[in-house]
């Protein structure tokens, strides 16, 4: 199970925290990744951590996100700073078990002054 939090409306340029809380797997074997779907859009992956530790983030948000894990807390989280109006999306975490893909039911993200 994927439960995340932490979403909420901000201002352009301002920060979030996201978290996704994971239960139900061993979770520090498995990569883990967020997602993103804004209204009309097809899904996009965001940012993306292996087991190991191993990070890559979609151009879009470079410099701006960042991805990290706490494996004792089973939590996965998404740092977003200097926020864009075309960052507004529903932000789901991800991950894949033999491969069978699961997400969490998303978190909302507004960008709106």
């Amino acid at each position: 199970q994927l439960v995340e939090s932490g979403g909420g409306l901000v201002q352009p340029g301002g920060s979030l925290r996201l978290s996704c809380a994971a239960s139900g797997f061993t979770f520090s074997s498995y990569a883990m990744s967020w997602v993103r779907q804004a209204p009309g859009k097809e899904r996009e992956s965001v940012a993306y951590i292996t087991n190991a530790g191993g990070i890559k983030y979609a151009d879009s948000v470079k410099g701006r996100f960042t991805i990290s894990r706490d494996n004792v807390r089973r939590t996965v989280y998404l740092q977003m700073n200097s926020l864009k109006p075309e960052d507004t999306a529903v932000y789901s975490c991800s991950t894949a078990i033999l491969g069978n893909r699961s997400w969490g039911q998303g978190t909302q993200v507004t960008v709106s002054s």
